[in-house]
């Protein structure tokens, strides 16, 4: 969706058009009177005594995109939101604060939420009504919005004691989740394969993934249960994970020709995506299926794997290194559009020669799967086509390959959904890190030159010594970083060390988890807050939980803190961790989908990290395929050293390295945990077989 849209140049634009935010910006042409959340926008509202209709969404999300065509854009509409209250516009991507608050708030007051997310607020902040999507007119349940605002702003003018009632209940359910103090509950040491059996029950045995629609990709699920897999060799979590994995990889919600997934099914069989593509999405499946191929000996795992990282810096790079942060769902006004086929366009882009072959492994047909078109997916393998169309396996994958070649060339003339270039530290981390795993696995340069890229863009255009900005665009950062943006690139810089082994992004990773422990940490209780003690004051101060779409700051934080301690042995890391853990320790057991990630950092705590060290010159042949060796193997705790013997005498070596020794002069490897290591290994089968079944 382009910022200014048909019709607008007749429209004077509201305060919104000097926001960075393209999600702000798409609404700057909007006839409502949009304030973006700050201080202006809070003074009119006490000075007037108005209340405050609040607005959360971001740029990729559809139905953000329909509330605005039907009622944003609707001057009757807006005319009751100028006339009644103090319309405020957040992008939940820069202010993932807001987005926690009032999130839990309109679930704590309706039992469910979602975007758009509409909120009512007194003029001091409190919540007193709220919903998601608001229909123009009644229908399917929902009152018409229109019905809604005059309703809201009766109540606030002549029931102030109800509404004052409602502020006090809601406010009272928000804090209660930020001041958590735990139930004393010890966690167990099973609890990584007793919360893979609890979430296992869930699974749809027929296209894999958990529960039925709308699906969604559950990564820290699945990795759970490839930790579980390590650890008590269950051929069903194999099972879930590859069934699972394979059928999305073949889904419609894969991009078959571009790369990428989107970011969730509406349906049961993973072909009718919502189309947005989301960065951080992408980060964590990239990385989930390295694991997978590397667990489950798939390859075309690593397949996929590597066609995410093509698609995300082919599309989603910037030229500064730093990484974008969504495309739209929709194009030219469609949901979709860029991304579907009829089969006459189909047959037309790749030629009559190919047309019958891409038919039939994208599953094309007249009457198309979605709207009359077609979503491409397969449901053949190169193999079964091959025995089809009589030809032999790898002449037909040539083919394919030359059919998404011609098929990707047409799409690009296509015109292309919107793209949000904002740039968000916690996002970029997960995409470094992954892109740093990548390299660790796939040995491609590329990756790590990439990963590098992206991490000096972030510590030096949004870190300046002391704070962590949280998003930037247009070379300019804003906003006060999230407990999420320090501890996710912290393990983005701790991944990007074991890559590259320069020891300058661990001493980067411990500056900002020293930032954590300072001004995040809840001292009484344990765990971290959302927001650091220097941040705007809020109506609470919300404290991370459940791992969602993307990681919990608190999962991320305990997980770097207990990488690090593996490095510089610093207990007041590992005491800071053990605390959170203790915290969560009964959610955690309860509600293992909310904890996933949460349980996997559990897991390092409980078997400690897997120490590799490697004693010898880094620049070698050797060096390097020991190197390569290590990464095609699955080691879901790993923490990789590097000695090198010719290095100066106050060069950097982490804790677990000093005093390792090379055997006769010749690359000696050394696998430690929990304090007991194996004898040096001088021989990669050696190193293998005691990476497989370590001391």
């Amino acid at each position: 969706m382009s910022e200014q849209k048909t019709g607008d140049a007749q429209r004077k634009p509201n305060r919104l058009i000097h926001e960075q935010s393209p999600y702000l910006r798409q609404h700057a042409y909007n006839p409502v009177d949009w304030y973006p959340w700050g201080e202006e926008a809070l003074s009119r509202a006490r000075a007037e005594n108005k209340p405050i209709l609040l607005s959360i969404g971001y740029s990729a999300c559809h139905w953000c995109h329909v509330m605005e065509r039907e009622s944003f854009e609707d001057a009757e509409t807006a005319r009751l939101m100028n006339e009644l209250f103090v319309p405020i516009k957040v992008d939940r991507e820069e202010r993932p604060d807001l987005d926690q608050i009032y999130m839990d708030a309109v679930q704590a007051f309706s039992g469910r939420g979602g975007w758009p997310l509409t909120m009512f607020l007194t003029p001091e902040g409190g919540p007193f009504f709220g919903g998601t999507y608001f229909p123009p007119t009644d229908r399917h349940g929902l009152p018409a919005f229109k019905r809604v605002l005059l309703a809201v702003a009766q109540a606030y003018k002549e029931r102030s004691q109800d509404v004052a009632h409602n502020v006090e209940k809601i406010t009272e359910a928000v804090t209660a989740m930020s001041g958590y103090s735990g139930s004393g509950v010890e966690v167990p040491k099973t609890i990584v394969v007793e919360a893979a059996a609890a979430l296992s029950r869930h699974y749809d045995r027929t296209y894999g993934g958990l529960g039925q629609a709308p699906k969604f990709p559950n990564t820290f699920a699945f990795s759970l249960l490839l930790r579980a897999l390590d650890i008590c060799a269950d051929p069903a979590m194999a099972e879930i994970v590859d069934r699972t994995l394979t059928h999305m990889a073949k889904g419609g919600i894969y991009d078959q020709i571009g790369g990428g997934f989107h970011r969730y099914s509406v349906d049961q069989q993973w072909l009718v995506p919502h189309f947005e593509k989301m960065l951080y999405d992408n980060a964590l499946l990239s990385r989930l299926y390295l694991d997978a191929a590397r667990a489950l000996d798939r390859a075309d795992f690593l397949q996929t794997a590597r066609e995410i990282f093509d698609y995300v810096l082919r599309e989603m790079t910037s030229p500064q290194g730093g990484f974008y942060s969504t495309q739209d769902a929709d194009s030219e006004g469609e949901e979709g559009k860029f991304f579907i086929w009829t089969r006459d366009e189909v047959r037309a882009a790749v030629g009559p020669e190919l047309a019958p072959i891409a038919e039939r492994y994208f599953d094309v047909t007249a009457e198309g799967n979605f709207e009359g078109k077609n979503i491409l997916h397969r449901t053949i393998d190169i193999a079964d086509a091959a025995t089809i169309f009589h030809l032999k396996p790898e002449e037909m994958e040539l083919r394919i390959a030359e059919i998404k070649r011609r098929l990707f060339a047409v799409r690009e003339r296509r015109v292309k959904p919107a793209r949000d270039e904002k740039m968000l530290a916690a996002w970029n981390g997960l995409m470094i890190g992954a892109m740093a795993e990548g390299y660790i696995a796939l040995a491609e340069p590329r990756l790590l030159q990439a990963a590098i890229r992206a991490a000096d863009f972030v510590m030096t255009k949004m870190w300046d010594g002391r704070t962590l900005l949280r998003s930037c665009k247009d070379g300019v950062a804003r906003f006060n970083g999230y407990l999420e943006d320090y501890a996710t690139m912290a393990n983005a810089l701790i991944d990007l060390y074991e890559a590259s082994l320069d020891a300058k992004y661990l001493a980067q990773a411990r500056t900002l988890m020293d930032a954590v422990l300072e001004r995040f940490a809840d001292r009484a209780n344990g765990g971290f807050f959302f927001t650091s003690e220097d941040h705007e004051r809020l109506i609470t101060r919300p404290k991370p939980m459940f791992d969602g779409s993307t990681p919990s700051g608190n999962s991320e934080a305990v997980m770097a803190l207990l990488r690090l301690h593996a490095y510089n042995g610093e207990q007041a890391y590992l005491r800071e961790a053990e605390r959170a853990i203790k915290l969560f320790g009964e959610l955690m057991m309860r509600q293992p989908m909310g904890f996933a990630h949460l349980i996997e950092a559990a897991d390092l705590y409980f078997r400690g990290a897997l120490e590799v060290v490697l004693v010898g010159d880094p620049r070698s042949p050797d060096f390097r395929q020991w190197r390569e060796r290590i990464g095609l193997l699955y080691l879901p705790n790993r923490a990789l050293f590097a000695v090198d013997p010719a290095a100066p005498a106050d060069a950097f070596i982490p804790e677990a390295a000093r005093g390792k020794v090379q055997i006769d002069g010749r690359l000696t490897a050394y696998v430690c945990r929990n304090y007991t290591c194996s004898p040096p290994q001088t021989s990669l089968d050696g190193l293998e077989a005691q990476l497989k079944h370590p001391a």
